[in-house]
């Protein structure tokens, strides 16, 4: 671990013990009948929500509007985290502060998840620079497979309702396989296979429904590419007769913009999922709800709708 690093964990422990001499009260004390359960991604907070229902006291660790690929933990967050019950992240090296998170984790109190831990990664990128997708949640199958881990986590760390994480899963899954038939049935009717995003985050949903992304920029909204890159996805949308260019809902997309004027296409928004933004969370949308509108717009893309 580097030397910065190191001295970012001192730091936690030590507000920590901080916090918890000034409240008098254990960590666990504080957490009531609840399962504390901190989450790194808005998808695998809001399974944990549904699974856990009333026995859950969910938290995401990144902020609504915050790009996650961007978002660093505070002395302060690795506190709050040091406190929980249940800890579930992505894996495949969406968070590269997962090393910091474990630090502080006493496995002997809380539950560490890999949500992922059971997929098989896809890669993205040049043969040159491949690396592992991370958005596993983009395709409704594998998300039911790592809402699968985090039923399994609540019943380690809580199995006096086992029941309970079983059976809400259960309906959890329902909905998976609900969304699965929209796209399965999109796909059927798509008039072509091709769809081009701002950002490389779809690889497991093209993957899933037989659909082939083309990608602006890289796994990372700021991987941009550069002139003989954006000149290679602008001829091959062209190619394709691309009418829709897709943006992340999460970054400006200026490349995408590029791309849209010099093919004459419409913009519409593919939602990554990797956080929502602040009206998004405010007016309760839910993975499910944006889902059904990537499908909707996706439909579109592809010709499968009017």
């Amino acid at each position: 671990m580097s030397r910065s690093k190191n001295l970012l964990v001192a730091l936690c422990l030590v507000w920590t013990s901080i916090l918890a001499a000034c409240s008098g009260e254990a960590p666990q004390e504080e957490a009531g009948d609840q399962l504390k359960i901190y989450a790194s991604v808005y998808p695998l907070a809001d399974f944990a929500e549904k699974i856990g229902g009333k026995h859950a006291d969910v938290t995401l660790l990144v902020p609504p509007g915050v790009e996650p690929h961007d978002f660093e933990p505070t002395p302060k967050d690795l506190t709050r985290l040091s406190r929980a019950d249940v800890f579930l992240y992505n894996g495949i090296g969406f968070e590269a502060w997962i090393g910091q998170a474990k630090e502080i984790l006493d496995p002997e109190r809380t539950v560490i998840a890999d949500a992922s831990a059971s997929l098989k990664p896809l890669y993205s990128g040049s043969n040159g620079s491949r690396e592992a997708d991370p958005h596993v949640w983009l395709d409704p199958i594998r998300a039911k497979k790592m809402a699968e881990a985090i039923r399994d986590a609540l019943i380690k760390a809580d199995p006096d309702h086992a029941s309970d994480y079983r059976t809400n899963f259960e309906k959890l899954s329902r909905r998976f396989d609900e969304l699965d038939r929209t796209f399965r049935e999109i796909s059927n009717k798509a008039e072509k296979r091709e769809f081009v995003v701002s950002h490389a985050a779809f690889s497991y949903l093209a993957d899933r429904y037989g659909l082939h992304q083309i990608a602006i920029s890289g796994l990372s909204p700021s991987d941009e590419p550069g002139p003989k890159e954006l000149k290679a996805v602008i001829e091959a949308a062209k190619r394709h007769r691309v009418k829709v260019i897709f943006f992340d809902s999460l970054v400006p997309g200026n490349m995408a913009k590029t791309v849209k004027e010099e093919v004459g296409a419409e913009a519409l928004v593919l939602n990554s999922l990797e956080g929502l933004k602040p009206r998004e969370a405010e007016t309760g949308e839910d993975y499910f709800s944006i889902m059904e509108k990537n499908a909707e717009n996706l439909g579109k893309a592809l010709g499968s709708t009017d």
